[in-house]
């Protein structure tokens, strides 16, 4: 459907991550997967989804080569807890620590996507609330050990071992969690089809 809407447009993908790639290739959609890297770093009066509408449209100024037809998409995804983003953790221990603060905890998993063609920019965000059980020393230490927390916000995944025996309610949408408001993709993509 949304894949023959598209004929006359070319999707960039501009993210390295596997699960954001996965959900493109779930939707049925025709995309190629163009990264650059910046430095991710944002004003600090920035909160919540601010933060990462900020962050998604700077990924998106890196490019500035679009042609006619293009559309760009940059995403960011930040966990918002006791009021601080949480991003990836930098080594095994801090990744630990994210998680025992999360441990009997409600937080939010907010994510931006940006959607850049040669005349317009637009962002969105969905946010998901997120609660986990109280995680014992040794799940932490299993999850963390066993799994990789390094390339996550948050430093989990929804989808692996702790999501399964970790979380026990959820509030918004099980893919955004992952790391992309599917939804809000393909409506945007449907509405810049038709536009």
């Amino acid at each position: 459907m949304l894949k023959q809407s598209l004929q006359q447009h070319h999707v960039i993908l501009a993210s390295g991550s596997p699960r954001r790639q996965q959900f493109f290739k779930d939707l049925g959609l025709d995309f190629t997967i163009q990264v650059k890297e910046i430095e991710e770093v944002y004003p600090d009066h920035l909160k919540a989804d601010e933060i990462s509408d900020y962050l998604a449209k700077l990924k998106s100024s890196a490019f500035s080569d679009l042609k006619e037809g293009d559309i760009l998409i940059t995403s960011d995804t930040i966990v918002w807890h006791q009021d601080q983003a949480l991003g990836k953790p930098k080594n095994l221990k801090e990744a630990k620590t994210m998680l025992a603060s999360l441990s009997n905890n409600t937080h939010q998993v907010i994510t931006s996507v940006c959607f850049k063609t040669l005349t317009t920019t637009k962002v969105m965000h969905h946010t998901t609330k997120v609660t986990f059980k109280k995680l014992t020393t040794a799940e932490i230490e299993y999850y963390v050990d066993t799994y990789t927390p390094l390339d996550k916000a948050g430093s989990y995944g929804i989808q692996e071992w702790i999501g399964l025996i970790g979380i026990t309610h959820i509030d918004g949408t099980y893919t955004n969690v992952m790391g992309l408001p599917t939804h809000l993709v393909y409506q945007t993509l449907n509405d810049l089809a038709v536009s």
